[in-house]
C-alpha cells in the first residue's frame, strides 16, 4: 500500500492528535533544524502499517495487538511511502502472527521498520 504524504495529511494528523510540534507545522522553525524543512509525524507514517494489516495482510477482522518501531529517516512532504508487511512467524498455540513491518520512500530508503503482532480473524 502506498501513499503520497501531503501537507494536508500532516495538518489533519496534527489536528486529530494534538501533536503540533513545530518540526511538522512551522516552516521557519523547521528550516533551522537538522532536516532543513518540515517533516511528517513518524506516527502518521506508522499508521500506514495499520492500514495494510487491517485491509490486506492478514486483512479485515484481525486484532492488532503490538508494534515495535524504529524511525530510520525523515519523511518529507511529497514523499511517496510504501508500507509493507511480511509474516515472519505463526504461533498457532497462541493464535498469533508476528510480522516484519517496513515503510520505504520513493528512493527505496527505509524510513520506518519494526515488528507487529496480530491475532488473526477466526474463521
Amino acid at each position: 500500500m502506498s501513499q503520497q504524504i501531503a501537507e494536508r495529511d500532516v495538518i489533519r494528523f496534527a489536528e486529530l492528535t494534538g501533536d503540533i510540534n513545530p518540526i511538522h507545522m512551522d516552516k521557519f522553525y523547521a528550516e533551522q533544524t537538522i532536516f532543513g524543512e518540515r517533516i511528517a509525524h513518524g506516527m502518521l507514517i506508522a499508521s500506514l502499517i495499520s492500514a495494510v494489516l487491517g485491509m490486506k495482510l492478514p486483512g479485515p477482522g484481525n486484532i492488532y495487538i503490538s508494534q515495535s518501531l524504529k524511525f530510520r529517516a525523515p519523511v518529507k512532504f511529497g514523499d511517496v511511502i510504501e508500507a509493507e508487511v511480511e509474516v515472519i512467524e505463526k504461533i498457532p498455540e497462541r493464535n498469533r502472527i508476528r510480522l516484519r513491518t517496513t515503510c520505504r520512500n520513493q528512493d527505496d530508503t527505509v524510513v520506518l521498520e519494526g515488528e507487529a503482532v496480530v491475532i488473526p480473524r477466526s474463521e
